[in-house]
């Protein structure tokens, strides 16, 4: 993300009156990188590091599904395109509540009529 001249100074001065800030972004950046490179083995540690800082309830619920995480890194299959599926399912069901039957529910997921 390319920042402004003026949002690159307000983040680096919000940086320097707060470093825990400015770790928990390296630590972001650092978790991001090893989600797209795949690096299951820097995992643990990882975690280990992201429990000392402002991270810390995001590394102990990683760390409460390790083997889902470290699975998730290590396969090349997601689930992402069925997770996808339910959420739309779900977001128009709640917006068509009370207004229809199951009919018109299908004419709109699926485009019939």
């Amino acid at each position: 993300m390319a920042l402004s001249k003026a949002e690159a100074v307000t983040v680096t001065t919000i940086e320097a009156a707060v470093p825990a800030l400015d770790e928990a972004r390296s630590l972001l950046a650092g978790f991001q990188a090893m989600i797209r490179e795949r690096r299951t083995h820097d995992l643990d540690t990882w975690i280990d590091t992201a429990a000392r800082s402002l991270l810390a309830s995001f590394a102990n619920g990683l760390s409460r599904d390790r083997k889902a995480v470290a699975a998730a890194l290590a396969e090349p299959w997601s689930n992402g395109q069925t997770e996808g599926q339910i959420t739309r399912l779900k977001l128009v069901k709640r917006q068509m509540f009370g207004r229809a039957k199951l009919d018109l529910l299908e004419a709109r997921l699926i485009g019939v009529g």
